[in-house]
């Protein structure tokens, strides 16, 4: 082993910081959505990746306190949809109160194959069956099995930096 010591951090490191950092990395906007007993429920999540390919796997952050995230855990089901720029009014609307039906009062909504909300003109949408649900501090991590997608040719939303962006 060498003996190399790093210098001491210039002041501590809090959650104010670790924030500030993950503004600066850039993400897909998308919309998870569920459809439970209440109806249909939503947020707003740019920690969304693919996990493998073979089975198809996607992950998913949800923030715990999150209605949406209870439905999830309830029935195990859920579509990411991923969005355009003009998409960018559903996004905030999305990250919001009130949740529930009301954020989708605006765009063409349609149940995908299993039952989830998906959005018709998002520029991809996963439908995924719940495989693993993690929580780990303020968060779930969810992991899925897509089940089925759907896409069509368009630009992507992305948010960096407490702004959105087209791509």
């Amino acid at each position: 082993m060498h003996g190399f010591d790093p210098p001491p951090p210039k002041r501590p490191f809090g959650v104010q910081d670790f924030k500030a950092g993950m503004r600066k990395l850039a993400a897909a906007v998308t919309l998870i959505t569920v459809y439970g007993p209440e109806g249909r429920n939503g947020l707003t999540a740019t920690a969304v990746c693919s996990v493998s390919a073979e089975p198809p796997h996607l992950l998913c952050c949800i923030n715990r306190t999150a209605t949406a995230f209870a439905t999830l855990r309830r029935v195990k089901l859920f579509a990411v949809n991923v969005l355009k720029p003009e998409h960018q009014a559903l996004a905030e609307r999305f990250a919001r109160p009130p949740a529930g039906e009301d954020r989708f009062a605006d765009g063409a909504w349609t149940m995908g194959p299993a039952g989830s909300p998906v959005l018709e003109s998002a520029l991809v949408w996963f439908e995924c069956r719940l495989t693993n649900l993690s929580e780990v501090g303020s968060h779930g991590i969810a992991l899925g099995l897509v089940t089925s997608c759907g896409f069509e040719d368009g630009r992507h939303l992305l948010y960096a930096d407490g702004t959105y962006q087209a791509l």
